[in-house]
């Protein structure tokens, strides 16, 4: 591109040279000839006039009296009527400029140049026509260089860039280059990078959000399981399996929940369940571990609770507070419930040391964690409550206590339209 670029405006410049030079030159040819035979003729006048006056006043008109009259190129031929010619100068050989006037006295005066040198002369300024050709075509050619820069050194960086984003690095550059079209072409590779920078986050953080949040229940399964190949009371069979059944349901719940929060965090599909039921479920699921640990967990408050969310959301942030208590806290773990104006409040509190001041404002931040461990878990479990119009809180440090606060009453389904846009 860069040499058609200067090869075009090299191009364009030798055409304009080529028309406006040879009307140049023409012009300036035919202005050197007609100004060389003005001269000649304002000479042949001028002696004229000269040997005129000497006549008329009977003075001598002779060639060393008019040769300084004649220029040094010239030949002047003077002829007298009844006298001798007067020659002056040496007469040239070859193509002439000839004028001839005539006198008062019957005189002829007739001056000549050679043509030589109006030849010269025009040579000259052909010479100086194609100096200045010279010039405005290294002109031309610096500046075809020059923009030939300009523009293919943006498209070179542009290619870079896209080939960077190819290659998996979404980082933008926001580097513009002064032409409306490159920058263009910059702005949409910068959103483009942006939004592929986005969609590697959300993949990133889902891939950690369903590692996180499977571990402990593939870990309970796994327990069961074991339970199973030990046990050879078909009853205690049929209880487990019932058991890491429901386990396999619940754990393709999670999955279809991570999923479906990772496109939309706002999507839920909240309905009316029994509070009850879900942290049954939830004590039963865990009481395995903490029994193992010799701690206990509880629960206790207002029964038969009616709460509106998604029960398999709510069942695995209520398993991410058990399993921050049985991880980071100590003694007995409760759950109480209780009533606070139209919501239903679970609380979940534990004997241990509590959370550090510093991080009390923080906890629900992802990464953040006081005891060197993932800090997923509380931060996936406040996603998944506010998907369904609930909210996560850390109501005190210490002793800790979670409140998780669920409707209960049915959401308003919004308005086709309403929805965040979904590119396809």
């Amino acid at each position: 591109m860069r040499r058609r670029l200067i090869n075009s405006t090299l191009a364009v410049v030798l055409v304009v040279i080529a028309v406006f030079g040879v009307s140049l030159v023409i012009v300036e040819t035919r202005t050197i000839t007609n100004s060389a035979q003005e001269r000649v003729d304002s000479e042949a006048v001028r002696l004229v006039s000269i040997v005129d006056s000497r006549l008329l006043g009977d003075e001598q008109v002779t060639g060393a009296i008019l040769r300084n009259q004649v220029g040094p190129d010239r030949y002047a031929r003077i002829e007298l009527p009844g006298r001798t010619p007067i020659e002056i100068g040496e007469r040239p050989a070859g193509e002439v400029i000839q004028a001839t006037a005539k006198g008062e006295k019957g005189e002829t005066v007739t001056v000549e140049e050679p043509r030589s040198s109006v030849t010269r002369e025009v040579g000259r300024t052909l010479l100086i026509i194609a100096g200045v050709a010279l010039l405005a075509v290294i002109a031309a050619v610096l500046l075809a260089v020059r923009q030939a820069n300009r523009l293919t050194s943006p498209l070179t960086d542009l290619a870079s860039t896209a080939e960077r984003l190819g290659s998996g690095d979404p980082r933008p550059r926001h580097r513009r280059y002064g032409v409306t079209e490159l920058d263009r072409v910059a702005d949409v590779l910068d959103s483009s990078a942006e939004r592929i920078a986005r969609m590697l986050t959300a993949e990133r953080r889902l891939a950690a959000d369903a590692s996180h949040q499977l571990r402990t229940p593939l870990t309970a399964l796994s327990m069961r399981l074991e339970e199973i190949t030990v046990t050879d009371d078909l009853d205690t069979v049929k209880e487990e399996a019932t058991i890491a059944l429901a386990q396999v349901e619940r754990l393709t719940d999670v999955v279809e929940r991570l999923l479906t929060n990772s496109r939309d965090p706002r999507t839920g599909s909240a309905v009316s369940f029994d509070l009850d039921e879900v942290i049954k479920q939830q004590l039963e699921e865990w009481r395995p571990a903490y029994r193992s640990a010799g701690r206990a967990i509880v629960s206790s408050g207002k029964r038969h609770l009616k709460a509106v969310g998604t029960p398999g959301a709510v069942a695995q942030v209520l398993a991410a507070l058990i399993e921050n208590s049985l991880m980071h806290g100590g003694g007995t773990v409760a759950l109480r419930t209780r009533v606070t104006g139209n919501q239903a409040v679970v609380e979940v509190t534990d004997e241990g040391p509590g959370v550090p001041g510093d991080l009390g404002a923080r906890i629900f931040e992802r990464t953040i964690s006081g005891r060197n461990s993932t800090g997923i878990g509380l931060a996936v479990a406040r996603d998944l409550a506010e998907a369904d119009g609930g909210r996560l809180e850390m109501l005190q440090t210490n002793p800790p206590v979670f409140g998780l606060f669920l409707s209960r009453t049915p959401l308003k389904k919004p308005a086709p339209g309403d929805g965040p846009e979904t590119v396809r």
